[in-house]
């Protein structure tokens, strides 16, 4: 898991709390801040995902030329 996943994910959550706090308390401003947040949160989140992503697909490149890769015969 990439650090953009957990901090997105607390983001996400810290903003879900905030603006459900808001609706229990009337206060639209806390509302659009915690949306706001969730927000940030998921889009991080999604970043993560993607870093993540790239990662995986590099080392299966990396994993598929070196399976592919001729191998010396004198080295046996």
């Amino acid at each position: 898991m990439d650090k953009d996943n957990i901090k997105g994910k607390a983001k996400d959550i810290a903003g879900r709390a905030q603006r459900q706090m808001g609706e229990w308390t009337g206060s639209e401003e806390d509302q659009a801040e915690g949306a706001r947040k969730q927000g940030e949160g998921k889009v991080q989140n999604a970043w993560g995902n993607v870093k993540e992503g790239a990662r995986d697909l590099k080392d299966d490149l990396e994993d598929a030329v070196e399976r592919d890769r001729p191998r010396n015969k004198d080295a046996a």
